[in-house]
C-alpha cells in the first residue's frame, strides 16, 4: 500500500472488551482453596519440582519469575489461544496499545546492530516528526547517557519514565558526518491506525489496520475529510486487522449501519447483551469492505454486520474466523488475566468462530505480490483492492 502503517497485536484476532476492575486475589469467592492448585498431589509436586530446581540447576532463581510463571502456566492450562496472564509491566503495554496511546516521543524503534536503536517510522505529526527526526536515523545517547547497549523496551523506558517535559537524542544521521543533538518534547502520542486517501472516480479509500480506543475518532476525521473531497462511494480496508475493542468498532458501525442490531454476545449462562444502532447516520453510498484470512474479531465483527445488512459488498478471501469475545481484569499487584468470556453473533445470528466470514466476492491477492512489502504495492498492482473498486463502480 501507499500509506505508512502501524499496527500492533500480540495475538491474531485478538477481541478485547477492556473489564478493568481492581480486586484482591481471593475476593468474591475467588480463593484457591479446593481448586487445582489446592489439591494436595499438586502442592507437593510445586514443592518437589522447586526441590529439584535449588538442588540441580545451574543458575539463580529468581523466586517472582517462579511465581509469575505459574499464573501463566495455569491459564496456559485453559488451551484457549486467547486467554492469558499479563504481568503489571505487560498489562500497562497491552492496555496502551489497545488504548491507541502513550507517552512517549512518537517513533518505532529496533534494536541497531552496531549499537543504540534505529527509528523504523516517525508517525505523522508527532513529537518526533515535528523535532527533526528521520527514519533510519541512530539513537546512541538521551540526555547524555549512552543506550548502545540498552535494548529497545529499555530505550523506551528512559523516555516514557523521564521526568523532564522533553529528552535530547544523540542522533547519527546518514551523510551526515557529526552527531546530531535534537531537543524532542515527550508527550501524549496518538498511534495512527486509520489512513485515508481520494482515489479515482470520488472513491473514498479508508484502511483501518486496529480498533483502538482512538479509531472511531480517527475514521470520523477520514470520513469528514474524503466527504469535502466529494466522495460518493466508499472503500473500507480491513485487511490484516487482527481486531480491538468491541466499542470501537461499533462506534464506527453507527455511522454506517440502518436501525437494528450490531451485534450481540453470549455468555456461558446464556446472558445476552446487544450492541445497537440507531440508524440516524447510515451510509447512503456504495461501499465495498476488503478482508484476508488475516482480518480477525473486531473486523469480522465490521465485515458480517455489513454483509448481513446487504448494505455493501465484501471484497477478498475468507476471513481469521474468531467469534468469542475476551475480557480482561486487572488485580490487586497490577498484573492481569484476559478470559473468553462470550460468543459474538452477526446481526443474522451467525457465529463465525473457526468458519470466518465468506466474501461476496473471492479474490485472492496475486502470487506475484505476496513477498511484497505492503508499503511497496501499488493500487494499480493491488488487484484485490481493484476489484472492490469495480464493485463500488457497479452499484448506483
Amino acid at each position: 500500500m501507499k500509506n505508512k502503517e502501524f499496527w500492533k497485536g500480540a495475538v491474531a484476532g485478538a477481541l478485547v472488551v477492556t473489564c478493568i476492575g481492581t480486586g484482591a486475589f481471593a475476593g468474591t469467592g475467588l480463593a484457591a482453596k479446593g481448586t487445582a492448585l489446592g489439591d494436595r498431589k499438586c502442592t507437593s509436586k510445586l514443592a518437589y519440582l522447586e526441590e529439584l530446581i535449588d538442588r540441580y540447576y545451574l543458575g539463580d532463581k529468581d523466586e517472582e519469575k517462579l511465581q509469575e510463571g505459574l499464573y501463566a502456566g495455569l491459564l496456559y492450562g485453559l488451551d484457549d489461544p486467547y486467554s492469558r496472564y499479563y504481568t503489571a509491566e505487560e498489562y500497562d503495554s497491552e492496555n496502551s496499545s489497545n488504548e491507541g496511546s502513550y507517552v512517549g516521543i512518537g517513533i518505532l524503534m529496533e534494536k541497531n546492530k552496531e549499537g543504540g536503536v534505529k527509528i523504523v517510522e516517525c508517525y505523522e505529526g508527532g513529537p518526533g516528526e515535528k523535532a527533526g527526526l528521520e527514519e533510519g536515523d541512530i539513537i546512541s545517547a538521551i540526555d547524555g547517557e549512552d543506550i548502545t547497549e540498552d535494548e529497545v523496551s529499555d530505550v523506551a523506558d528512559i523516555v516514557r519514565n523521564s521526568d523532564k517535559d522533553s529528552v535530547v537524542l544523540t542522533v547519527h544521521r546518514e551523510g551526515e558526518e557529526d552527531a546530531m543533538e535534537i531537543t524532542v518534547p515527550v508527550t501524549d502520542v496518538e498511534l495512527p491506525s486509520v489512513f485515508h486517501e481520494m482515489l479515482d472516480s470520488k472513491i473514498g479509500y479508508i484502511r483501518i489496520t486496529q480498533f483502538t480506543g482512538v479509531t472511531g475518532e480517527q475514521y470520523q476525521e477520514a470520513f469528514d475529510d474524503l466527504q469535502k473531497q466529494g466522495m460518493e462511494k466508499m472503500i473500507v480496508d480491513l485487511r490484516d486487522n487482527p481486531g480491538g475493542l468491541l466499542d470501537s468498532v461499533c462506534d464506527i458501525l453507527r455511522k454506517i449501519l440502518p436501525e437494528g442490531l450490531i451485534v450481540y454476545t453470549e455468555d456461558k449462562d446464556g446472558n445476552r447483551e446487544e450492541e445497537k444502532c440507531d440508524g440516524k447516520n447510515e451510509l447512503r453510498i456504495p461501499l465495498a469492505v476488503l478482508v484476508n484470512e488475516s482480518s480477525a474479531s473486531a473486523s469480522e465483527i465490521f465485515a458480517g454486520a455489513v454483509q448481513d445488512y446487504g448494505i455493501g459488498t465484501i471484497v477478498g478471501t475468507t476471513t481469521f474466523g474468531k467469534g468469542v469475545v475476551q475480557s480482561i481484569r486487572q488485580l490487586s499487584d497490577g498484573s492481569a488475566i484476559k478470559l473468553t468470556v462470550a460468543n459474538y453473533y452477526t446481526p443474522k445470528g451467525n457465529n463465525i468462530n473457526k468458519t470466518g466470514i465468506k466474501p461476496d466476492i473471492e479474490v485472492s491477492l496475486d502470487t506475484s505480490l505476496l513477498n511484497k512489502n505492503k508499503d511497496e504495492i501499488t493500487h494499480d498492482e493491488d488487484n484485490q483492492l481493484q476489484e472492490a473498486i469495480k464493485a463500488v463502480e457497479k452499484e448506483k
